[in-house]
């Protein structure tokens, strides 16, 4: 039996922030909020037909759950800054811009697997393209290999965002 494969546990400075901002949304604002209706709303007596009721005590459970997930995550997740030897080749953190043979070009950030949601230009250390363009330079070739098979892409332009240039 093969064991799952876990996600890496880094992440950039900005996406560590992000992930601490919202627990602190959640902790500091959003739950003491929901708390105080659920309080509400049990004052009023029978639960089981107490919508008010129901929903809040369903929210503060999900806001809970979350709260949990980001502490556990925040803890384990080790936040890599930008060093000048990265510069020229990609590494995390990047923001690489590619082009395949057909002309096709593409312009994304590599990053850790809990900053990529909600964005379509981020794209996780642990996808396929990510790995191959790891360590090259620009006018390397990368191949990708996708279920559809192989694509090559060269490496247009390699940049990091706390870099001095």
């Amino acid at each position: 039996m093969s064991k799952p494969v876990s996600k890496t546990l880094l992440i950039t400075r900005e996406g560590y922030q992000n992930l601490k901002s919202e627990h602190d949304e959640l902790w500091f604002k959003k739950r003491p909020e929901v708390t105080k209706i659920v309080t509400w709303a049990a004052s009023l007596g029978d639960r089981s037909e107490n919508a008010d009721y129901q929903y809040n005590k369903r929210l503060l459970r999900q806001i809970d759950s979350r709260l949990r997930f980001l502490r556990k995550r925040l803890e384990n997740l080790t936040i890599v800054d930008y060093s000048p030897q990265q510069a020229g080749r990609v590494f995390f953190g990047a923001w690489v811009k590619i082009e395949d043979d057909d002309g096709n070009t593409l312009r994304f950030r590599i990053v850790g697997p809990d900053e990529i949601y909600g964005r379509n230009d981020y794209i996780s250390i642990d996808s396929p393209m990510a790995r191959a363009l790891l360590k090259k330079h620009v006018d390397d070739m990368a191949t990708v290999q996708t279920p559809s098979g192989s694509k090559d892409w060269y490496i247009l332009d390699i940049r990091y965002p706390d870099a001095d240039s």
